[in-house]
């Protein structure tokens, strides 16, 4: 065993073994501890969860490599996914955190009808079921190096340890364990990013030195048959880049798994001081993520720039047992670096593995390179077993309790939740085997399914009185319809073959068209049918006003009449 595989099961074994016992100690047996940790959660551990919850695999392993070779196009990923959180805390969380119901489905089926909260949980499963995929997929990618499997073997590796503790602990082991996870992703995403940057630059503070190296990666990127690395719309058409950062925001916005968390503070103001905090923690990574990008792509490109085929440096060797890696076999010399398979490069590099190889790839000591794989199964089992946890509730709460059996009990509700679970375990496997595209693609086309969904029916069931049933529920499945079948249209999942992109819109980029479609469609029936009870306008007013400064507006209006 090499000193790097050592490294890497020592900071495994002893990570999982904390989060194991965090999830025994944590176990629930009552409902609201499964699905809102019985809203005990403090304010800075609940922002520090949400932090680890949104710094999925995507953001950890696959972002800085986006990036890194989308360039300057790349910051859609930072833009949207930083935007839609501040949207989310500012502008939809305290509203469904004063409604205090566990779960959206529960929030739209008060507010419009029990036929919109089953569409909701079905596109909650939906959403969070291709979300889940993606972090199975880049904790398959870390197994799969480390610990010399090949990728199957990886997925399911992490798939079977991720569904373990999920099913385990429910919400109130899955805060606690994030709490934990975030300490140990955020340490391995900092250290080696400080040390790459000392090492290149002699400043250690990676987003302020990084703009040092930009000219010297512009000139060797063209050289190698790149695109440069501050070149604006050289990778996405600028339509695109509106689209998909759009989409991002307006879908982070209303991603259930995320929203559910802040349910699980004590009360309102909590749930605002969580939001602050984990906008700090999640600073701390996503300012950093550039700097990683340009840095390992300099590395990586000046390592292999003009080397024979047969003397390239030890990483390619290692990552290409892995298949993510892979040498054309017609190259003698290494002229020319892609991330597309189909490019004919002399070398292909799979974004998905930047960050995981820059330790490596910089010369780092193996217990830093053992530290980031730690860090990257913390990000990959944060997210997906909070994403299990929404496909459980979504499953047991909102369709098996709701449409199946009424009378059921906590225990039975709780069975039917770890099964449902479980079978999305299972699922997942066969598609993180099988991704349509790279981790952070993946986990865009969930982000475009939510704008398209969620949060045009969730906004306007704030803000909008007249929006009633009928009109939410013709609006979400046209959106839900819309934008899958674009999915489907453009890649190549369930065997189908991918089609070109219409006006150059990309798949990532179609959650915005699909959100306008919801809006409309939510707009133009609601005021084609009859207006929604006076019960649900005054419970839109309870979310909205606080009950004193409605009773003095309306003492107001009496006095005044």
């Amino acid at each position: 065993m090499s000193q790097i595989q050592t490294w890497t099961l020592v900071f495994i074994v002893a990570s999982f073994s904390v989060y194991l016992y965090i999830a025994w100690r944590s176990r629930v047996k009552e409902t609201a501890g499964f699905y809102v940790a019985g809203q005990g959660i403090p304010t800075i551990a609940n922002g520090a969860a949400v932090a680890a919850d949104w710094m999925s695999a995507a953001s950890f392993i696959s972002m800085a490599g986006l990036i890194a070779f989308l360039g300057s196009d790349g910051t859609i990923y930072l833009m949207g996914w930083t935007g839609g959180y501040v949207l989310l805390a500012l502008l939809i969380a305290p509203y469904l955190r004063k409604w205090g119901k566990f779960t959206v489905p529960e929030f739209v089926g008060d507010r419009y009808s029990e036929t919109v909260r089953t569409i909701a949980a079905v596109a909650a499963i939906i959403i969070s079921f291709t979300y889940v995929v993606g972090q199975m997929r880049g904790g398959g990618i870390v197994f799969s190096r480390f610990l010399k499997l090949d990728v199957t073997g990886g997925v399911i590796l992490a798939a079977v340890i991720i569904g373990l503790y999920a099913v385990l602990g429910g919400m109130k082991g899955i805060t606690w364990t994030q709490v934990a996870q975030y300490t140990v992703l955020i340490t391995a995403y900092l250290i080696p990013a400080v040390a790459v940057a000392q090492q290149m630059t002699g400043i250690p503070i990676p987003q302020v030195s990084f703009g040092q190296i930009l000219s010297e990666l512009d000139a060797i990127s063209v050289e190698m048959g790149l695109n440069q690395y501050t070149e604006a719309f050289a990778a996405r058409p600028q339509i695109d880049v509106f689209l998909v950062t759009m989409a991002l925001m307006i879908g982070t916005a209303g991603l259930p798994h995320v929203i559910v968390r802040f349910y699980t503070t004590k009360s309102v103001r909590g749930a605002r001081y969580s939001a602050f905090w984990a906008l700090f923690f999640i600073a701390l990574l996503y300012t950093t993520a550039p700097a990683v990008g340009a840095f390992t792509k300099l590395n990586l490109l000046q390592d292999v720039n003009g080397i024979s085929a047969n003397a390239l440096p030890s990483w390619i060797e290692n990552w290409a047992a892995t298949g993510l890696v892979t040498v054309n076999d017609g190259a003698q010399t290494i002229n020319t670096v892609s991330n597309s398979p189909t490019s004919g490069a002399d070398l292909i590099v799979n974004n998905d593995i930047l960050v995981l190889a820059s330790p490596e790839i910089a010369g780092l000591p193996a217990p830093i390179v053992g530290l980031v794989a730690a860090g990257g199964m913390a990000a990959a089992m944060s997210t997906a077993a909070g994403l299990l946890l929404v496909i459980s509730s979504s499953f047991s709460h909102d369709l098996y309790f709701r449409r199946v059996k009424r009378d059921s009990t906590d225990k039975q509700r709780l069975l039917a939740g770890r099964i449902a679970m479980g079978l999305a375990v299972l699922i997942a496997i066969y598609a993180g085997i099988n991704p349509p595209a790279f981790v952070a693609q993946v986990v865009a086309f969930a982000f475009g399914l939510a704008a398209s969904t969620f949060f045009p029916a969730i906004v306007l069931g704030i803000f909008w009185k007249r929006c009633n049933a009928t009109g939410a529920a013709a609006g979400m499945v046209s959106g839900l319809v819309f934008t899958a079948t674009y999915m489907i249209y453009t890649l190549p999942v369930f065997g189908t073959a991918a089609n070109p992109h219409i006006l150059d819109i990309s798949p990532e980029g179609i959650g915005t068209i699909g959100a306008i479609v919801n809006f409309v469609v939510t707009i133009v029936v609601s005021k084609m049918t009859a207006p929604p009870p006076d019960e649900i306008v005054e419970m839109v007013e309870n979310i909205r006003y606080p009950a004193a400064r409605r009773e003095v507006t309306a003492g107001n209006v009496a006095d005044a009449t």
